[in-house]
């Protein structure tokens, strides 16, 4: 469930994107947000002031009523963790950064994403209506799960989520087709025993199963043909984003995506 919705602002478009995306989900889930915003350790006292005003106007202008405004000095991706858990929050929202200086851009983000204890949704579209078509990369690890149960607390029942495996046929294991035709089974189980601990009103899931194409491949082409909006990743909280399958692919998309995407340790 989702109680408290926390969004860095580091006063670029893209945040704003973010912070629209923030306000829906808000509304959507009756859920308190405060946005934050880390100043840069160069700014005189008014470069400070013009930034407060402009992080005020932004939150009245997209946010409900009774959103925060939280400014904080430091290194960027400390304070945003150190605030994760000060306040509790249970999202965490930044919007995708284009430029290498950039605060959350580079080895910033991915220490964020690798440390913070709550899901992050890295916002890329300028869309704030409720997502509808969202992908996820599904295989039978604890963080994949987790990040589709995530999902469906996430996502309004009115939306659909396509779950996505991807397996390599082995030469000493039968035909391809007897091997396909087990990964069915094991997913079709997967599916069946993950469903009973779903939250009610959880989104429609639809699931396939491919051979060979490579996840990242599989994953980019059914959001390029569903345009989707949103990508559910589970992310191993182990390295600098683990190299493990599905650390290696939210490392991948976080700085390449091609929509919204949502990870989850």
């Amino acid at each position: 469930m989702i109680r408290h919705i926390l969004i860095a602002h580091d006063l670029r478009s893209s945040a704003d994107l973010a912070l629209r995306r923030a306000a829906q989900l808000a509304r959507q889930h009756d859920a308190r947000l405060t946005l934050l915003h880390v100043f840069a350790s160069n700014l005189s006292r008014a470069q400070e002031d013009e930034a407060h005003q402009t992080l005020d106007k932004a939150l009245t202008r997209h946010a409900p009523a009774g959103s925060e405004l939280r400014l904080a000095h430091g290194k960027p991706a400390d304070v945003v963790l150190e605030q994760v858990q000060a306040l509790g929050a249970d999202l965490l929202v930044l919007g995708a950064q284009q430029q290498r200086h950039e605060q959350f851009s580079g080895t910033s983000l991915d220490r964020i994403a690798r440390l913070c204890s709550v899901p992050l949704l890295l916002v890329s579209r300028d869309n704030d209506q409720p997502y509808r078509r969202a992908v996820a990369a599904l295989d039978f690890s604890l963080c994949a799960c987790t990040a589709v149960h995530r999902a469906c607390e996430l996502l309004p029942v009115e939306a659909t989520l396509h779950a996505l495996h991807v397996f390599e046929a082995l030469k000493d294991l039968g035909s391809e087709e007897s091997q396909l035709q087990t990964q069915h089974a094991l997913i079709d189980q997967l599916i069946e025993d993950e469903s009973r601990n779903w939250p009610s009103g959880s989104p429609t899931l639809t699931y396939e199963i491919q051979s060979g194409s490579g996840i990242a491949r599989g994953l980019q082409e059914s959001i390029s043909q569903r345009d989707a909006e949103l990508l559910v990743l589970g992310c191993h909280g182990r390295s600098a984003l683990s190299q493990a399958l599905l650390g290696s692919l939210a490392q991948h998309f976080l700085h390449k995506a091609p929509c919204d995407v949502f990870v989850v340790r």
